[in-house]
């Protein structure tokens, strides 16, 4: 009996201690479940914050933009669609041909129209990106009622984000340079800003899946919480994002210069304007990122189609434009890594670099036509767009006046556009041959090269100092 009774609280005490320390990690996990997320703020925090980002302001303007981001792919996803791959190849051609027409509409208005209303309100940036954020998250609303009942507002709505999107991004562009820290460059601060924002972009993605779950409409309502989170932290910004009261009367007088300077050069024949004619390192850079982004737009399309009828060897369709897909997602990716890995080097440098890659390896693939070289392509696509992006931003953030630096970047996102539209018509009307269609790159990429090449190289030896502006 006494073993008995000593084997019943043996017994007892080994449950008493497994039950103590099962509600140890049970009280443990608990604690850690929701301190996981706010460890991973911290973490992200001190990155955004680092190397005097957060004292300078700019640690805010990337956090504003990976919201922002965020918002962005949760529209993306709620107006995907997969009626391309259900259609026959003829008629797919023509709703691509529609849908490059309709991505254009915005920038009728964002070069003549949005570009010099904002130029003109200096004072108000951070009211400017907040609008611009509000805006959307309302035609977000607009689109859910659309898509649920069916509504032709679906339309307008979604080129009225498109629009908001844009002139959000290039007013949060000329706010760069007035929140740069000493120990940053301006090609470092706009990629650390970009792939923040890609990989806010990437995070919401799951989100989206989920709340797509829920109901189709449950995305844009996501979105439209992501924009007033958006709006709120604007103003959060530091005031010197707006012009002060003094900068104000010198900026209106700099301003009604600059434009009469403008007009001037017009009706003298001159090439002037607010890309500061044709020699300046500003155009040649535009030129440079023109051909690239022809290049995105046309391997986008192209390989699309091509890929679908005649996959790559060994591979099936779906297969073949997953690894396109992947390729040229992880090189958009990399090319942000390396802009804000690369030290400081002039940006002239950099789109030399940039565009001697993307050449070589469209030569390689038409001469050599495999998967290994049509990968190769892909993923040089995407580190030339991305790095000559960030280098073209730096140039105008560098040499063009702050007085007409919206509309710099309104003209600059509108040409780019332009030439992204354009290698995309090129791309849907070639005959599906991968040799011709990466000759055709090559010339894409050979045309910016030549029409630049000389001055890049001469800002290449003259050694340009890598931009550190306000």
């Amino acid at each position: 009996m006494a073993a008995a009774g000593g084997s019943s609280e043996l017994s007892s005490g080994l449950k008493t201690r497994t039950g103590s320390g099962l509600f140890r990690v049970v009280r443990a996990t608990g604690r850690a479940i929701p301190g996981a997320p706010i460890a991973l703020g911290r973490r992200v925090r001190r990155l955004t914050h680092a190397h005097g980002a957060g004292e300078s302001g700019l640690g805010k303007l990337i956090e504003l933009h990976a919201v922002h981001s965020a918002g962005d792919m949760l529209v993306t996803m709620a107006l995907a669609s997969t009626i391309f791959f259900s259609v026959p190849t003829d008629e797919a051609r023509g709703r691509v041909a529609l849908y490059l027409a309709v991505t254009m509409a915005p920038f009728v208005l964002l070069a003549p129209v949005i570009g010099p209303l904002l130029d003109r309100l200096p004072h108000g940036r951070r009211a400017a990106m907040a609008g611009a954020l509000l805006a959307r998250g309302t035609l977000a609303l607009v689109i859910a009622g659309a898509v649920a009942d069916g509504g032709i507002e679906l339309y307008p709505a979604a080129l009225g984000v498109m629009v908001c999107s844009k002139a959000y991004n290039i007013v949060r562009s000329v706010a760069v340079p007035r929140l740069l820290p000493a120990r940053i460059s301006l090609v470092k601060a706009n990629a650390r800003i970009t792939l923040t924002g890609l990989i806010a972009a990437g995070a919401a993605a799951p989100i989206g899946l989920g709340l797509n779950a829920i109901g189709q409409q449950w995305p844009l309502y996501g979105a439209c919480a992501f924009t007033v989170i958006g709006a709120i932290l604007s103003f959060r910004l530091p005031r010197r994002v707006d012009l002060a009261r003094d900068e104000r009367k010198v900026h209106v007088a700099e301003l009604a210069e600059t434009r009469a300077g403008m007009a001037r050069d017009v009706e003298e024949g001159r090439s002037g304007g607010v890309l500061r004619g044709l020699d300046s390192p500003v155009f040649k850079a535009l030129l440079a990122n023109a051909g690239m982004r022809a290049l995105s737009g046309f391997l986008l399309f192209y390989m699309a189609f091509l890929l679908r009828n005649e996959p790559l060897p060994g591979l099936t369709a779906a297969f073949s434009l997953g690894v396109v897909g992947v390729a040229a997602g992880t090189g958009n990716a990399l090319g942000n890594v390396l802009g804000n890995w690369l030290r400081d080097r002039a940006p002239e440098l950099i789109l030399l670099m940039v565009l001697l890659l993307g050449l070589s390896c469209t030569v390689t693939a038409a001469v050599n036509y495999t998967a290994a070289t049509v990968v190769a392509v892909c993923a040089a696509a995407g580190i030339c767009q991305a790095l000559g992006k960030l280098s073209l931003d730096a140039i105008i953030q560098r040499d063009v006046p702050e007085v007409v630096r919206i509309s710099a970047f309104a003209r600059s996102e509108t040409t780019l556009q332009l030439s992204w539209v354009a290698g995309g018509a090129i791309g849907i009307s070639l005959p599906l041959d991968g040799r011709i269609g990466m000759a055709v790159g090559a010339g894409l990429v050979g045309a910016g090269t030549v029409v630049t090449i000389r001055s890049l190289v001469r800002a290449a030896r003259r050694g340009t100092p890598h931009p550190r502006v306000r």
